[in-house]
């Protein structure tokens, strides 16, 4: 109960929306979620692995949000609206973390044992962001919407693009990007790739005309 009022107490100091523990008990996938996973990695640890998948998949069916039952998750988690999210076997979570829709914490298909990411405490992680294999999200960081993740990111950092780059760490930026992580306004870093690369063509093709008229 106390980890539940917990919960309660989060989404209402995370979603503007929210208007009463009541209503978010009742109505809100993000929360049935998390309490059908407490019910499933409960029975996954006691080995009942039939059950718990039974446990999951029928959360899956009625939130739209999957999370297997061995996943590690931390208190307070808030997965604002959540549709699509996934949440792969391995994957541990700390407290306070903040998870968008279509997020996957996935694995690379490449390792075996320890396959999907641990996320620090007090983490936002943007709609349909990817964090993907074994690496660590550190503390206080911020992933962007829509971001790839395949590197480790440090504490108070902030990753943006495909594949993600760290742009921001303690506040000060690392490249010239958007102030804030505000899930609309978010600069991918191979667009500036792609620009230099079509600059540096055009030059060469104005190079190539001035040859062939000499």
């Amino acid at each position: 109960m106390i980890r539940l009022r917990e919960t309660l107490g989060a989404y209402q100091r995370r979603d503007p929306a929210a208007r009463g523990k009541l209503e978010i008990f009742l109505l809100y996938a993000g929360v049935h979620a998390i309490l059908y996973h407490r019910l499933a990695h409960a029975l996954y640890r006691r080995r009942l692995r039939f059950l718990a998948r039974c446990v999951s998949q029928w959360s899956r069916f009625w939130t739209g949000i999957e999370i297997h039952p061995g996943a590690q998750i931390g208190r307070r988690l808030v997965i604002d609206h959540g549709n699509g999210l996934v949440i792969g076997e391995t994957t541990e979570i700390g407290d306070d973390v903040l998870v968008y829709q279509g997020v996957t914490l996935g694995g690379t298909g490449k390792e075996l044992g320890k396959r999907h990411p641990t996320i620090g405490n007090n983490v936002m992680i943007g709609a349909g962001a990817k964090v993907l294999g074994p690496i660590t999200i550190h503390d206080n960081a911020r992933i962007a919407a829509g971001a790839v993740v395949i590197q480790d990111v440090p504490e108070n950092a902030t990753a943006v693009g495909v594949p993600a780059q760290i742009v921001r760490v303690n506040g000060e930026k690392i490249r010239h990007y958007a102030d804030e992580v505000d899930q609309t306004s978010v600069e991918n870093p191979a667009i500036k790739k792609l620009e230099a690369l079509t600059r540096r063509v055009e030059e060469l093709e104005r190079e190539l005309k001035e040859l062939k008229g000499e």
